[in-house]
């Protein structure tokens, strides 16, 4: 199913490509991040919960506002 994870602290491409590795390191594909509109979407399995989502985030050092589904 396709996720849009809202994120703080983002400010370049840098933090774009920590956030790309990270959601992947959880098994996401197809991930796209606005560095302008502070979300990063991904197509993710039923099998990684939102909470597994926001810990890879978090100790990739950034702050998630919510997750939906896209």
């Amino acid at each position: 199913m396709k996720k849009k994870i809202l994120i703080e602290g983002m400010s370049c491409s840098h933090c774009a490509n920590h956030v790309t590795e990270a959601l992947k390191e959880v098994g996401a594909k197809d991930v796209s991040v606005s560095l302008d509109k502070k979300f990063a979407t991904a197509e993710i399995g039923d099998n990684v919960s939102d909470e597994k989502i926001k810990a890879a985030i978090t100790e990739a050092g950034y702050d998630v506002e919510g997750i939906e589904l896209e």
